[in-house]
């Protein structure tokens, strides 16, 4: 059975590789993050609608509309 040497260890050798982004695409996270941003929009909106909060729903409305909505009825 071999050892490993002391050069080997500080070389890296037989390490972990180095963490990284699960999707490795900057534009496949800020899609994820965009999409992530439009369910907490519409979830608020939701619950701004269940308790007949008009100024609420406008406003969420609103931002929803500004990050370009999801062409997708909430809850699909």
């Amino acid at each position: 059975m071999a050892f490993p040497s002391s050069h080997s260890v500080a070389s890296g050798v037989g390490s972990a590789p180095p963490l990284r982004h699960a999707t490795g695409n900057p534009r496949c996270s800020l899609q994820a993050e965009r999409d992530h941003q439009l369910e907490k929009l519409e979830f608020a909106l939701a619950v701004a609608l269940t308790r007949g909060d008009g100024e609420r729903s406008l406003a969420l409305r609103q931002a929803i509309e500004a990050l370009g909505g999801n062409g997708e009825e909430p809850g699909t």
